[in-house]
């Protein structure tokens, strides 16, 4: 069980960017990994999604030609694994979506992908913000924390610093905890 004191603990911020409306379209990543409530570690890459389509360029400009030569998620699942190793948590700002994506785009490839606990940041900052927005964006500006928003690295480094703010001001981080999954 996660404690608002981060010593001994091993997190990683994680957001996706994605292709479509389908769970398994991830077409870029991003994690931070926190340790003892320092960053130590980051990871980014851009996959090629399971289709051609690509619904979301407005969103975060990338089109199937930046991507058809990419690695798929299957190709990276090395990498993102031996990321992932020892991790405690998963943190994410809209946890259930970028939990969704991680779990169906595994799926899709038939990885078995480990079971972790996803904390919300979204959720943290409307228990405790008191903002008139939780939007990513909103939450960075309230506190400062730079963000290119729509890249999978800047919003995940962006989440992870928005959790490690609430820890130092010691909010209740399991109550930001998603219910399990189940296999």
């Amino acid at each position: 069980m996660l404690e608002n004191s981060l010593d001994n603990t091993c997190l990683v911020g994680m957001d996706f960017e994605t292709a479509d409306m389908g769970k398994d379209s991830a077409c870029a990543i991003g994690m931070v990994k926190i340790k003892n409530g320092t960053i130590t570690d980051t990871f980014y890459s851009p996959i090629k999604p399971p289709r051609r389509r690509v619904l979301f360029t407005h969103i975060h400009g990338f089109t199937w030609e930046m991507l058809k030569n990419k690695p798929t998620f299957a190709e990276l699942w090395g990498d993102i694994h031996n990321f992932l190793e020892n991790v405690d948590g998963i943190i994410a700002h809209n946890a259930s979506f970028d939990r969704g994506v991680f779990y169906g785009t595994s799926q899709m490839y038939g990885i078995d992908a480990p079971l972790f606990p996803f904390y919300c940041t979204l959720k943290m900052a409307r228990q405790n913000l008191q903002l008139k927005n939780n939007k990513l964006s909103d939450v960075c500006s309230s506190l400062g924390i730079e963000l290119d928003h729509h890249n999978a690295m800047s919003d995940a480094h962006a989440t992870s610093k928005i959790f490690l703010h609430c820890a130092k001001q010691s909010y209740n981080l399991q109550a930001c905890r998603l219910k399990e999954l189940k296999r």
